[in-house]
């Protein structure tokens, strides 16, 4: 466990993520995935949730630098690689899962649904590989 002087997310990433929040993004990024699919699903819990996080997000910050290991794999450069190039498997490269990149390179995160795999499980990889 990384202690609470180690940063492993970005407040100023999360803020970034916090615009597209009405579809979880912020909550993926800080390690909640049962309430980034709610998000997701309604709307920023009908935008109502979305609102209440613009202030919970410093917060959501200090939980997930308690809960996650700071290490030599950034977190924020990896839920940026996986926003953006995860369909491609961009983020495993970097988290040198060379052989899953190749089958998502190929596949289109094989097929969308290990592309939104990883967005539940994202920290818990980088996770691992900082533990090593």
């Amino acid at each position: 466990m990384s202690t609470a002087s180690e940063k492993t997310h970005s407040t100023g990433i999360g803020y970034l993520m916090w615009v597209f929040g009405f579809a979880g993004m912020h909550r993926f990024y800080y390690g909640k995935p049962v309430t980034g699919v709610i998000w997701l699903l309604t709307g920023g819990l009908f935008f109502i949730g979305w609102i209440v996080d613009l202030f919970l997000i410093p917060s959501m910050e200090r939980q997930a630098a308690g809960r996650f290991t700071a290490g030599p794999f950034d977190y924020s450069l990896a839920w940026v690689l996986q926003l953006f190039l995860g369909i491609f498997g961009i983020h495993r490269f970097y988290l040198g899962k060379v052989g899953t990149g190749i089958l998502w390179l190929l596949t289109g995160g094989l097929f969308g649904f290990g592309w939104l795999y990883d967005f539940c499980t994202l920290n818990e990889q980088v996770d691992a590989r900082n533990r090593i």
